[in-house]
C-alpha cells in the first residue's frame, strides 16, 4: 500500500478529534557550500495550542526553486526534520539537520491538530 500525505496525517493524529491544519513552509539552506542546518518560522496559526501536535515531512513528489521532485524525494536519506513546541495562537518552528551540507531551497509540509 503506498504512503499518502493523508496517511501520514492519520499515523500522526490518531487520536484526532478536531480539524487538521495544514501547509507547506520553504526550508533554505543557503548558497553554495550550503548548510548543514536551516529552519522555518510557521507564523498566523491563531487557533493553534500549547498542547497541538506538528509534523513535518517532505514529499516526494515537492518541488522548490532550487530542486525537482526526485531530489525531495532522497531529502529524508540525508536530513531530519524537527519541530519546536507551539507557541499557543502563534505557531511553531520546522527545524532541519543535515548529514552533509545542503544548498538552496526544499518545499516542507507541515500539519497541526489540537
Amino acid at each position: 500500500m503506498p504512503v499518502t500525505l493523508s496517511s501520514l496525517i492519520q499515523s500522526s493524529y490518531p487520536n484526532t478529534t478536531g480539524t487538521i491544519t495544514s501547509g507547506t513552509a520553504t526550508l533554505n539552506f543557503g548558497a553554495y557550500p550550503g548548510s548543514n542546518e536551516a529552519f522555518v518560522s510557521v507564523a498566523g496559526q491563531t487557533g493553534i495550542l500549547s498542547t497541538s501536535t506538528i509534523a513535518a515531512q517532505v514529499r516526494g513528489d515537492a518541488t522548490s526553486v532550487n530542486h525537482t521532485a526526485a531530489d525531495h524525494k532522497y531529502f529524508p536519506v540525508f536530513a531530519n526534520l524537527t519541530t519546536s513546541a507551539p507557541s499557543a495562537g502563534s505557531g511553531f518552528t520546522i527545524y532541519a539537520r543535515s548529514t552533509q551540507k545542503l544548498t538552496g531551497t526544499w518545499t516542507v509540509n507541515w500539519s497541526w491538530s489540537q
